[in-house]
C-alpha cells in the first residue's frame, strides 16, 4: 500500500515500539549486552534509528542519519572531503555554516568558493578539476533565493561532484532534493522538523549506499550523533509536521502580503509571492513556500521593530510553534564579514521573520504594532 506523507509523519519509521508501545520509547542507555543488534549508543541507538528511518522515508531516501545539531550534520558532509578538494558554496547561506567553513575547514587544505548558484551556467565558471562538492541552500538564508536543483544536480554530476542541499526551510513536506538529483539532503532538525523550540538536532539523508557507509563511519568516529531523548523529541515533532507546515505557510503568505503593502517596508523576500523573481521555479520544484520570509525596512528604526512585538519574539531561530523575528546582521550572520553581508543584501535594515502557528489576525495586529513604533 502506498502511504501518503501525512501517514508517514504520523507513524514514523514503522517500527513497533518495545512491547507494542504506540509512542516509540526512549532507550536512555549508553551500552548494551554483547551479541545483540546494538552495542554502544554513540554508534547506534534504537530511538535514534527509528528517527533516522523516519526522516529517510519522508525525504524518499534510503539512509538517514541524526546528529546533535544541524552544524554537526554539515560537519559530517565536509568530512567526506580531503585536503586539496574544492567546494562550490551558495554565496547566501546560514552564517553558522559560513563560520564553520572559514574558521575550521579552510584550515585543512580544502578550498571553498562562494557564488550565486541561481544560474548554474554562470556558476560553472567557478568549478575546478578538483571540485568535489556543491553545497546549496534553497531557499537561501536569509535572502530567500531559490536555486534550480535539477540543473545544479546535472552540473555536479557532469563534473564528478556531489550535490548537498540544505532543505531546512521547506522540509520534505514541500521539497525533496533527492528526487531532483541531489546526493545528500541536510537539515537543521532543530527547526521545522522538531518544530517546538525544545530540542537541537540535525539530519543527513542519502540514497547512496557508498555515501551512507562513509557517513556512518564518520559519525561513529566523531561521536556527534543525536542523543536518545533529543531523538524522541524530534520523532514526536515530526508527527505533526504536515499540519504545522500548512499553518506556517498560510501565516507567512498572509504576513508577506501585508508587509509588501506596508509604507515602512521597502521590499519583501518570500518565494510564495508572485513578485518574487523565482516564483515560477518555486512552483515547479516545490509544493509550498514555507514559513520564513525576510523584509527590508525603508528607515533605520530596526530596534523598535525588533522589540515591539508581544507575540512575535526577538530571538535567533525559526520553524517553531511561536513566531520569531531575527536580526541577521547581529545574530545568524554576525560572523560573516560586513562587506560580504552587504554584497548579498544583509544590510542593517534587513529583518527575518519565522511565522508560527498563532492566529493570523493576531500576528498581523502584532506586526502593525511593531511597525508603528518609530
Amino acid at each position: 500500500m502506498t502511504e501518503h506523507f501525512e501517514t508517514r509523519s504520523a507513524h514514523g519509521g514503522g517500527t513497533e515500539g518495545d512491547r507494542g508501545a504506540i509512542s516509540f520509547p526512549i532507550f536512555q542507555t549508553s551500552t548494551y549486552k554483547a551479541g545483540g543488534e546494538f552495542s554502544y549508543s554513540r554508534c547506534q541507538n534504537p530511538t535514534r534509528k527509528e528517527l533516522e528511518h523516519t526522516v529517510a522515508r519522508l525525504e524518499e531516501g534510503a539512509y538517514g542519519f541524526a546528529f546533535s545539531s544541524g552544524l554537526a550534520a554539515v560537519t559530517v558532509v565536509f568530512s567526506l572531503l580531503k585536503a586539496g578538494d574544492h567546494v562550490l558554496v551558495s554565496d547566501d547561506l546560514y552564517g553558522g555554516t559560513y563560520r564553520l567553513i572559514r574558521e575550521i575547514w579552510s584550515r585543512f587544505g580544502i578550498d571553498f568558493t562562494f557564488a550565486d548558484l541561481r544560474e548554474p551556467e554562470r556558476a560553472e565558471c567557478h568549478l575546478r578539476p578538483n571540485t568535489r562538492l556543491i553545497f546549496a541552500e534553497t531557499p537561501t538564508n536569509p535572502m530567500m533565493k531559490v536555486l534550480p536543483l535539477a540543473r545544479l544536480a546535472s552540473l555536479a554530476a557532469d563534473h564528478g561532484a556531489l550535490l548537498a542541499v540544505d532543505n531546512t526551510f521547506l522540509t520534505p513536506y514541500y521539497q525533496k532534493p533527492l528526487t531532483l538529483g541531489a546526493d545528500i539532503v541536510v537539515h537543521s532538525g532543530t527547526k521545522f522538523l522538531s518544530g517546538h523550540h525544545d530540542t537541537v538536532c540535525g539530519f543527513l539523508v542519502t540514497s547512496s549506499e557508498e555515501l551512507a557507509e562513509r557517513i556512518a563511519l564518520i559519525s561513529k568516529t566523531l561521536g556527534n550523533a543525536a542523543a536518545p531523548f533529543d531523538s524522541w523529541l524530534a520523532l514526536r515533532g515530526i508527527q505533526t509536521l504536515p499540519v504545522r507546515m500548512e499553518q506556517h505557510t498560510a501565516n507567512a503568505h498572509a504576513a508577506a502580503t501585508y508587509l509588501e503593502a506596508h509604507p515602512r517596508v521597502e521590499k519583501v523576500f518570500y518565494p510564495g509571492l508572485s513578485s518574487h523573481p523565482s516564483y515560477e521555479l518555486m512552483k515547479k520544484q516545490t509544493s509550498g513556500a514555507g514559513g520564513v520570509l525576510s523584509f527590508l525596512l525603508k528607515d533605520d528604526g530596526v530596534e523598535k521593530v525588533l522589540n515591539g512585538g508581544k507575540l512575535i519574539r526577538f530571538a535567533e531561530s525559526l520553524g517553531g510553534t511561536t513566531s520569531l523575528i531575527t536580526y541577521p546582521q547581529t545574530q545568524t550572520h554576525a560572523s560573516v564579514p560586513k562587506d560580504v553581508r552587504e554584497k548579498i543584501g544583509i544590510t542593517p535594515r534587513l529583518l527575518r521573520l519565522s511565522l508560527g502557528l498563532e492566529h493570523i489576525e493576531d500576528l498581523l495586529s502584532d506586526l502593525e504594532q511593531m511597525l508603528s513604533r518609530k
